[in-house]
Parts: structure tokens; sequence; C-alpha cells
């Protein structure tokens, strides 16, 4: 077990969604007059513990303790009520309600989609849900069946809608700009799509879609990416199926209007939903199918929904307090402020205004001209970093070179050496010699002048390798070896090409005459060692 704050336990993991994880947890302790519910010790309830990049963001924090006030008084009989809000360390966490039971898209997926009488009604209570929470200025903006909880309690089946004021919670300037949206792309409104100013009736398209997927057991709009889905929501309308009766599908296209003006308020959807389920029954009589035929009349705009902030990160408005909330004292201390000529103190300026881009006005997500400037100083005064450096780049390893007369380089030039590898060395500063007259001037490593003239580039020498290996003799070599070559391949030709063979070896090849001679040659040799024998013998 893992406490959270001292008054709570968490047990097993329930679940896990975008926002963070819901436990199974128990209450060790009575929670004090700061939560809604006190609660026993021993109870169970469901702990959402938020994910670590929101506890670490200290706007979520911040809007986290403002909300806690509109999360502790939204109470419904379908909502899940929210008993309290732990802020520990690096933990945040919203204590709730345990519902016993699955959540509405796990519930379609197992046993399929519900009757339209029976998604009217269902859909009529969580319609009365979002009533109560429009009422209180709340709107949950990420309305979809996973959100939707199923209370099987008193033999029937009672929808919980959960997870109030997560979306309001996340939607901060470090997790949310305004050209993004919170929500799931299935379910979500054209206006958030657009970033347009949103109020309480993208819930009621939220509800419209979900109404779709009850009767079906699919959302509307579908496709292989969250940027396709979108281009549906803002370019297609939804097409009725055969299964969905005449005046549910009223409700059903007048809740995806691309309009958000012609969409009715939660109070008159529940008002009609109600209708559309008492007419389209089995035991419906006259009069209640006449009043869902016209169920189109009940689907009246709401004439002051409730609106979601501009400003991603601030729920409500800041105070300003009057210029004269405090009197002038002339005997308190000496401001250490700048006073202007009408003296009082100049405005307080976090930074000087932004000026104008020339491609449009700034975007918020930017950063102020001041911080890139204050970074780009940081950036200076950090410490040099060390980092290798290609040598042929360095110029302290470039060997200095000779200055010689431009009259003695074209005299006698210099042999060409090959190049070999100096090791680093410090620059040395050379002092000016005294003059001797009667020793030779050495020559001296002179400081860097203008180049002279440039004179037609030399004639670059042939590379060679790194580490050349001399042969001696090697050239001499190699020229008897072509000599004796050629000769052979000169007397083969005259051989063969001339009448040679017939007056000298009698029309023999080339090669068996030159075996002939090879060993009449060495006959010779023979004969002249035993005839040298015999006279030393003697």
């Amino acid at each position: 077990m893992r406490p959270v704050g001292s008054k709570y336990l968490l047990e097993e993991p329930l679940g896990r969604g975008a926002t963070g994880t819901v436990w199974r947890a128990r209450q060790r302790e009575t929670a004090g007059a700061e939560a809604a519910v006190a609660g026993q010790p021993g109870e169970t309830v469901a702990i959402k513990v938020l994910k670590e990049e929101l506890a670490n963001d200290a706007d979520v924090v911040m809007r986290f303790l403002r909300e806690r006030s509109v999360l502790l008084r939204l109470t419904h009989a379908n909502i899940v009520r929210t008993r309290d809000l732990v802020v520990e360390g690096d933990l945040l966490a919203l204590v709730m309600d345990l519902i016993d039971g699955p959540d509405l898209h796990r519930y379609l997926r197992e046993n399929g989609p519900l009757t339209p009488v029976a998604a009217s009604l269902l859909t009529a209570q969580i319609a009365d849900a979002l009533a109560a929470s429009h009422a209180d200025g709340v709107v949950h903006r990420d309305l979809k069946p996973a959100n939707v909880l199923l209370d099987e309690r008193d033999g029937g089946m009672h929808p919980m809608l959960t997870d109030f004021g997560i979306a309001r919670l996340a939607d901060s300037p470090g997790l949310t700009r305004t050209h993004e949206f919170v929500g799931t792309p299935a379910y979500v409104a054209p206006e958030s799509a657009e970033g347009r100013p949103q109020t309480s009736a993208v819930d009621i398209y939220g509800a419209g879609i979900l109404l779709y997927e009850l009767v079906t057991g699919r959302p509307p709009f579908a496709g292989g990416t969250a940027l396709e889905v979108l281009h549906r929501h803002l370019s297609e309308e939804p097409r009725r199926p055969s299964t969905v009766p005449e005046p549910l599908w009223t409700v059903i296209e007048r809740c995806l209007r691309k309009d958000p003006d012609q969409r009715p308020s939660a109070v008159n959807l529940a008002r009609a939903l109600r209708t559309v389920g008492a007419g389209i029954g089995v035991h419906a009589n006259s009069a209640q199918i006449a009043a869902a035929e016209g169920v189109g009349a009940l689907l009246a705009p709401d004439p002051a929904p409730a609106a979601v902030p501009d400003t991603p990160g601030a729920a409500d408005p800041t105070q300003v307090l009057p210029s004269n909330a405090g009197s002038y004292d002339p005997a308190a201390p000496t401001s250490v402020m700048r006073q202007t000529p009408g003296g009082g103190a100049d405005p307080t300026a976090m930074m000087p205004p932004v000026p104008p881009r020339p491609d449009g006005p700034p975007r918020p997500d930017e950063p102020h001209p001041w911080q890139s400037q204050l970074r780009a100083a940081r950036d200076r005064n950090e410490q040099t970093q060390v980092q290798y450096l290609d040598p042929s780049q360095d110029p302290l390893r470039r060997r200095p070179q000779r200055q010689q007369p431009p009259a003695a380089q074209q005299q006698r030039p210099q042999p060409q050496r090959a190049q070999q590898y100096q090791p680093q060395q410090q620059p040395q500063r050379y002092q000016p010699q005294q003059r001797q007259p009667q020793q030779p001037q050495r020559q001296q490593y002179a400081p860097p002048q203008q180049p002279p003239p440039q004179q037609p580039a030399p004639r670059q020498p042939r590379q060679r390798s790194a580490n050349p290996m001399r042969i001696p003799g090697l050239g001499c070599l190699k020229g008897c070896l072509f000599t004796v070559v050629l000769l052979i391949v000169a007397s083969w030709l005259i051989w063969e090409l001339t009448p040679l063979q017939d007056w000298i070896a009698q029309g023999k090849g080339y090669w068996e005459a030159i075996g002939d001679g090879i060993s009449e040659v060495t006959g010779w040799f023979e004969s002249l060692g035993s005839s040298s024998n015999d006279l030393t013998g003697q």
C-alpha cells in the first residue's frame, strides 16, 4: 500500500487514462474541514493520481488549488462526487466516490449498441449532469463513453459522469497552447479543433456523438489519423443510419450542428430526449408519438452558454483593485522607486513591450525578445568546453616557413622532402640579435608580413605515401629487366620474320635454337674446364 497524504492508502490500480491513474484506495482517518466529504476510517474510495508532468507544472498546481472550491461543490446524482483534493510534494490527486461498475465504452464493446429508447433515456441523465455543471460555469470538454461510469443500483443502470475538471486543470500554458485543443479527436467539437472560443456547446456536441455511438456502436466520424478525423468533423455531415428513428435523429442532428449557436442547451436536450424516449417505445400512445415527432420545437439554443476561458491557464479573470484602494500617507518613508513628474511611482513592468513582428502579431508561445537576449548572455558566460580539434585546422601545429628572397628561391630551388609530422609547440618570441660582421648571419624566423605577389603555381609533385620505403638499385634492376625482355622479343621477331633460321639453324624453332646454343656453350665451358684440370695435373 502507498500512502496519499495522511488520510488515504492506495490499494490497487483500477484504470489508466491520458491524465492519470485511478486507484482503489481506503480511508484510514476522517478528513478535515477542507474536504467536501469527511468520510469514515476504512471506507473505500477512488483516487485519481495525476501524471507527473502535470504535478510538476507550477501553473497546474496553482490551478488545482484555485479550482478546489469549484470541484468540491459540483454535486449531482449523475456526477461522480469529488470528496477531497490532495497536494503533497510532486503528487496531485483527486479523491472521489468509488463506482463499482464498468464504463460505457467497455459496456458497448462487450454488449453491443443499445436500443433507441435506452440510448435516449441514458443520454437524458447525462444531459442532466451537464446542465448542473454548466449552471456552475464548469464545462467538461472531454465527454465520451470512457468518462461515463455505469452504477448498477436499484435494479437499473445509472450513468455517472466523471473526470469533471480534469480538462480544466490540464489546460495550462505549459501543456496546452491556443492552437491546440483539450479532448479526444473522435468527440471533439469543430470550434475546439479550429481553436475558436469554446462554450458549453462543446459538451452538447460531445453528447450528440455519444448518443450516435450508443445506437450504432461507433462514432459518426472516424479515420486513420487524428488529422483526418478532425477534418471530417469540420467538413462532413453525419448520415442517418437506418436503425435510428426520425425523432431521435432530429436530436442527434441538432446536437452535431457545426455552428455552436444552433445547438440546444443541456436542459432542453434532456427534456427532448425524454420526450423522444416516451414517443418511440412500443407502448407509446398517439399523444406521445406526436410529441416525439415535433421534438424539434424543444431543442432551443442556450441563450447564455457557459464560456471557457480564452487565456490558457486562467480560470477566472484577475480582479484589479481600484486606483484609490489605499490612501496616500505623506509621512510614509521615501520610496526607492523612480518618481514621475506627477509625483507617483512608475507602473511596474515585468518586461518591455514586444516589438511588432514584420510577419504578423507575436504568438504567446514564442519567448520574449528579452528572454532570448538573457539566454544568449547566459550562454556566453558558460565555461569554455574542451573538445577535439583537427590538427590540420590548428594554427599552432603549422610549421613556420622560412622567409627567403624571391630571387634566391628562383635560382636555387629547394629539394622537396617528405612531410613529417611536427609536434605541437608553443609560439616562441624571437628577439632581434646583434649583428656580428665576421660571422655569417643566421636566417631568423621573420614575423608574418604581407604576402609577395603570387607567382605561377609550380607543378605539384606526385603524392607519395606517408612512409616511403627506398630500395637501393631498384631503378637499375628495373632498367636491366626491361632491356632483357626487349632484346628477347626483338630477337624472336627477327628469327621468325627473316630467313635467318634457315641460314643458321637449318629451319629449327627459336627456342629450340636457343636451347642448342646454350648446350653448345655449356659443353664448351665443360671442355675448357677439363683441359685446365689436365694441365694442372701435369
